[in-house]
């Protein structure tokens, strides 16, 4: 799938800051020509979420479609193309949802300004649905990989068997509504990652404004013991749940990504501060763009593990239309 030839730049979450996008791309290198951002001797790789939220979205959906058109960039689904996808899929009969993606009050609010954008746009939004379908859920390159959120050995081996290319058809996402199936696992782990709940019943509401009883969790250390060791977003936990201590069966059930494994690019967690890795072969690439955070790339050549120094980032500074 990847050209070898090239060099690479990973992009994190872009959720319709394209004019944004467009200041990362220039600061890369890339170039303008004939309508498509270009780059002699790199490629550009985005790790989804292209769409909601943001100011700009429709642009910023043809800025990433026409470079893959044009060959100058390969584009994995996040959990908001995804969900765009079952806002419009019918479920299976039998399922119990008239959608893959409920239409919930919460769901529409959260497609709703994608959906505002496009509104004098159907055509093209129906295309953009089309392409959203082609997407892969992951890239495997064997000395590094993508997935939007969470690297699952247990699930994506068995998907690629079904689907080399991590390309799934629509029947699989109308099969991902159905609670506990194959595709429904796959596409939770992959493109929203691992959580765990809340203990004794207790709810948080994040700085997104969305009530939650999970929290977010890390898929990668090795010997946490309390709550606080393994959370993995931006709204703390309370002290009192931080220091709660992971009984046997927590850690047990917790998914392991190891050290000697490829490195692995990921997004969707909204991280803040100094781009940086996490470890040496896993970094996260989403900076909360759309919240006036950074929009993030990292510069891969032919190293083996991430080189803090090769994060490359631009600043998104209020008020919303400088974006």
């Amino acid at each position: 799938m990847l050209d070898p030839a090239r060099s690479f730049d990973i992009i994190g979450d872009v959720h319709g800051c394209a004019l944004t996008l467009e200041r990362l791309l220039d600061a890369l290198g890339y170039q303008r020509i004939a309508g498509v951002w270009r780059h002699p001797r790199r490629q550009a790789l985005f790790l989804g979420d292209i769409v909601d939220r943001g100011p700009r979205i429709r642009q910023a959906l043809h800025i990433v479609h026409d470079m893959v058109a044009a060959g100058q960039a390969h584009c994995i689904m996040g959990n908001h193309e995804y969900s765009a996808l079952g806002w419009v899929t019918p479920a299976l009969p039998g399922s119990g949802k008239a959608f893959v993606r409920e239409h919930t009050p919460r769901h529409a609010r959260l497609i709703d300004e994608t959906l505002t954008q496009f509104a004098n746009h159907p055509a093209d939004w129906q295309a953009f649905l089309d392409w959203f379908q082609t997407l892969p859920l992951f890239i495997d390159a064997g000395r590094f990989r993508l997935v939007h959120a969470c690297w699952d050995a247990s699930l994506i081996e068995p998907l690629r068997r079904q689907y080399p290319d991590g390309r799934v058809d629509r029947h699989f996402v109308q099969a991902s509504a159905v609670s506990g199936s194959f595709a429904a696992n796959v596409c939770n782990r992959l493109l929203r990652g691992t959580d765990m709940r809340l203990p004794d019943g207790l709810t948080l509401t994040g700085g997104d404004g969305l009530t939650r009883a999970f929290f977010r969790t890390k898929f990668w250390e090795d010997d946490p013991q309390t709550y606080g060791d393994i959370v993995f977003q931006p709204d703390a936990l309370p002290a009192e749940v931080a220091n709660t201590p992971l009984s046997h069966s927590q850690k047990s059930a917790l998914l392991r990504y190891a050290e000697d494994e490829p490195m692995l690019f990921v997004g969707h967690y909204w991280r803040s501060g100094r781009p940086a890795p996490i470890r040496s072969n896993l970094a996260c690439l989403d900076y909360s763009a759309v919240l006036y955070g950074k929009l993030v790339a990292y510069r891969l050549d032919d190293e083996t593990r991430i080189d803090p120094r090769k994060f490359v980032w631009v600043d998104v500074d209020r008020p919303q239309a400088s974006q």
